[in-house]
């Protein structure tokens, strides 16, 4: 990238909010949360939708460094969530990042293997939150986007790489049943996965992207059948 489109994207304003502070987003750590604008998914059942359908932010990344200049030695971490932040070219902003001494997570969604790649290969990320939305039959329905096969190498990528990771799922139970998340918990076990398996249970909001509410029907957990903690959130 020559320098000109690098100071350019610094200077662009990406990033829809930032969160001061957190003690919930990174397991054990204090840390604050960069929102990136923008997403390549229209799950149903998201209430992020102003994020979602964001144009344009009010921050750029040189606004979160400077930012961040202020938390040194306050917060311990940086949480990079959205939207879908991997949508964007966060190799030098996790760099500078990383320069100021903050540990770094990154949510996503898992459609940009190549990118998260990139930043695993270059030890930029210290954890992983990745979205497991729904089983392949019913991926498309739920997330109105054909990326399954980018989510799958994602998933597999971080399995392989033996970084700190865990894999999430919105229920709602209007979108998924039983049989669908003991679907995920199938694959996740022939991939190889044993860590914990989140299961977040959907917030009603004012506003969904979807335009789904509160869900007609309850969840049997008694039905769920797994070999790894499942821990409802």
């Amino acid at each position: 990238m020559n320098t000109d489109n690098a100071n350019s994207l610094k200077s662009k304003k990406c990033i829809y909010d930032i969160t001061k502070f957190t003690h919930l987003d990174y397991p054990d750590h204090l840390a604050c949360i960069v929102w990136f604008g923008g997403c390549n998914m229209r799950c149903d059942f998201c209430y992020n939708k102003e994020i979602v359908f964001a144009k344009e932010g009010s921050y750029s990344m040189e606004d979160v460094l400077k930012f961040l200049q202020t938390r040194v030695s306050l917060l311990d971490a940086v949480v990079l969530s959205g939207g879908e932040a991997s949508s964007y070219a966060l190799t030098d902003f996790c760099k500078a990042i990383k320069k100021l001494g903050f540990l770094i997570k990154l949510d996503t969604n898992g459609t940009n293997p190549l990118h998260v790649k990139e930043l695993l290969d270059l030890n930029l990320l210290d954890y992983v939150a990745l979205d497991y939305k729904a089983p392949k039959y019913k991926f498309t329905p739920v997330t109105h986007s054909g990326k399954f096969h980018e989510f799958s190498q994602t998933l597999d990528l971080l399995i392989r790489s033996g970084i700190d990771f865990e894999v999430r799922t919105t229920l709602h139970t209007d979108l998924l049943t039983e049989d669908d998340i003991n679907c995920i918990l199938s694959d996740l076990k022939t991939r190889g996965y044993t860590n914990a398996y989140y299961i977040q249970e959907f917030v009603e909001a004012k506003s969904t992207v979807g335009g789904v509410q509160k869900p007609s029907k309850p969840f049997n957990k008694s039905l769920l059948k797994s070999n790894f903690p499942v821990i409802w959130r």
